[in-house]
Protein backbone atom coordinates (compact mmCIF):
# COMPACT_ATOMS: atom_id res chain seq x y z
CA UNK A 1 0.00 0.00 0.00
CA UNK A 2 1.20 3.30 -0.95
CA UNK A 3 1.71 6.10 1.90
CA UNK A 4 -0.40 9.06 1.73
CA UNK A 5 0.55 12.21 2.47
CA UNK A 6 -1.47 14.86 3.79
CA UNK A 7 -1.07 18.63 2.53
CA UNK A 8 -3.19 21.27 4.38
CA UNK A 9 -4.91 24.19 2.16
CA UNK A 10 -6.34 27.22 4.17
CA UNK A 11 -9.68 29.01 3.19
CA UNK A 12 -8.24 31.72 5.39
CA UNK A 13 -11.05 33.99 5.58
CA UNK A 14 -11.73 37.80 7.05
CA UNK A 15 -14.83 39.32 6.94
CA UNK A 16 -16.45 36.75 4.04
CA UNK A 17 -13.46 37.26 1.96
CA UNK A 18 -10.77 34.44 0.88
CA UNK A 19 -7.23 35.02 0.90
CA UNK A 20 -5.71 33.45 -2.64
CA UNK A 21 -1.75 33.34 -3.00
CA UNK A 22 0.01 33.01 -6.33
CA UNK A 23 3.14 30.76 -6.25
CA UNK A 24 6.30 32.05 -7.30
CA UNK A 25 7.67 28.20 -7.08
CA UNK A 26 8.66 25.56 -8.48
CA UNK A 27 8.28 27.45 -11.95
CA UNK A 28 5.59 24.81 -13.84
CA UNK A 29 3.35 26.73 -11.07
CA UNK A 30 4.45 29.78 -10.71
CA UNK A 31 2.00 32.71 -11.59
CA UNK A 32 -1.05 30.09 -10.80
CA UNK A 33 -3.05 30.65 -7.56
CA UNK A 34 -3.37 28.83 -4.71
CA UNK A 35 -5.01 28.28 -0.96
CA UNK A 36 -1.84 28.39 1.17
CA UNK A 37 -0.42 25.64 3.13
CA UNK A 38 1.82 22.78 2.98
CA UNK A 39 1.94 19.25 3.80
CA UNK A 40 1.71 17.71 7.07
CA UNK A 41 4.86 16.58 8.61
CA UNK A 42 5.07 12.59 10.70
CA UNK A 43 3.47 13.47 14.39
CA UNK A 44 2.09 16.59 13.50
CA UNK A 45 -1.63 16.96 13.21
CA UNK A 46 -3.37 18.30 10.48
CA UNK A 47 -4.41 21.44 11.74
CA UNK A 48 -1.16 22.36 13.85
CA UNK A 49 0.83 21.93 10.17
CA UNK A 50 -1.76 24.80 8.48
CA UNK A 51 -0.89 26.90 11.69
CA UNK A 52 2.97 26.28 11.08
CA UNK A 53 2.82 26.83 7.31
CA UNK A 54 0.66 29.84 7.68
CA UNK A 55 3.31 31.30 10.01
CA UNK A 56 6.01 30.05 7.79
CA UNK A 57 4.43 30.86 4.34
CA UNK A 58 2.55 34.12 5.54
CA UNK A 59 3.86 35.50 9.14
CA UNK A 60 0.62 35.08 10.46
CA UNK A 61 -1.06 33.89 13.80
CA UNK A 62 -3.93 32.08 12.63
CA UNK A 63 -6.58 29.08 14.19
CA UNK A 64 -8.27 26.33 11.88
CA UNK A 65 -12.03 26.03 12.52
CA UNK A 66 -13.89 23.74 10.67
CA UNK A 67 -12.62 21.05 8.29
CA UNK A 68 -14.09 21.88 4.70
CA UNK A 69 -15.84 18.77 3.13
CA UNK A 70 -14.03 17.00 0.80
CA UNK A 71 -10.11 15.44 0.09
CA UNK A 72 -8.73 16.21 -3.34
CA UNK A 73 -5.78 13.98 -4.79
CA UNK A 74 -2.91 15.90 -6.00
CA UNK A 75 -0.55 13.17 -7.67
CA UNK A 76 0.07 10.35 -5.88
CA UNK A 77 0.60 9.99 -2.18
CA UNK A 78 -0.46 13.35 -1.94
CA UNK A 79 -3.78 14.45 -1.10
CA UNK A 80 -5.41 17.82 -0.29
CA UNK A 81 -7.20 18.71 3.27
CA UNK A 82 -8.82 22.23 3.73
CA UNK A 83 -9.79 23.89 6.46
CA UNK A 84 -11.48 26.91 7.24
CA UNK A 85 -8.97 29.41 9.21
CA UNK A 86 -9.10 32.95 10.87
CA UNK A 87 -6.46 35.27 11.91
CA UNK A 88 -5.64 35.67 15.45
CA UNK A 89 -7.00 39.01 16.16
CA UNK A 90 -4.09 41.93 16.70
CA UNK A 91 -2.57 39.66 14.24
CA UNK A 92 0.00 41.39 11.11
CA UNK A 93 -1.28 41.01 8.17
CA UNK A 94 -0.37 38.17 5.53
CA UNK A 95 2.42 39.15 3.31
CA UNK A 96 4.28 36.65 0.63
CA UNK A 97 7.41 35.13 2.47
CA UNK A 98 7.85 31.75 0.88
CA UNK A 99 7.15 30.47 -2.22
CA UNK A 100 4.52 33.43 -3.24
CA UNK A 101 4.65 36.73 -4.89
CA UNK A 102 1.33 37.98 -4.43
CA UNK A 103 -1.47 37.80 -1.94
CA UNK A 104 -4.98 38.59 -2.63
CA UNK A 105 -8.25 38.75 -0.94
CA UNK A 106 -11.29 38.02 -2.87
CA UNK A 107 -14.72 38.43 -1.84
CA UNK A 108 -17.68 35.76 -2.83
CA UNK A 109 -17.87 37.32 -6.46
CA UNK A 110 -14.51 37.93 -7.03
CA UNK A 111 -13.09 34.26 -6.12
CA UNK A 112 -13.15 33.15 -9.56
CA UNK A 113 -11.32 36.02 -11.32
CA UNK A 114 -7.65 34.42 -10.48
CA UNK A 115 -6.24 31.71 -12.10
CA UNK A 116 -6.45 28.75 -9.71
CA UNK A 117 -4.14 25.48 -9.49
CA UNK A 118 -6.21 22.87 -11.03
CA UNK A 119 -5.52 20.62 -8.30
CA UNK A 120 -6.92 23.51 -6.25
CA UNK A 121 -10.32 23.95 -8.11
CA UNK A 122 -12.83 21.74 -6.80
CA UNK A 123 -11.42 22.65 -3.38
CA UNK A 124 -12.08 26.37 -3.91
CA UNK A 125 -15.56 25.55 -5.23
CA UNK A 126 -16.30 23.62 -2.15
CA UNK A 127 -15.34 26.87 -0.20
CA UNK A 128 -16.88 29.20 -2.45
CA UNK A 129 -20.24 27.29 -1.76
CA UNK A 130 -20.25 27.50 1.95
CA UNK A 131 -19.02 31.27 1.34
CA UNK A 132 -22.36 31.84 -0.17
CA UNK A 133 -23.93 29.89 2.36
CA UNK A 134 -22.61 32.11 5.09
CA UNK A 135 -19.68 30.80 6.68
CA UNK A 136 -16.95 33.88 7.74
Amino acid sequence: MTERIVVVGAALLDGGRLLAARRSAPAELAGRWELPGGKVEPGETPEAALVRELREELGVDCETAERIPGEWPLGSPYVLQVWAARLHPGSAGPQPLQDHDELRWLAPGEIWDVDWLDQDVAAVREVSERLDAGIR
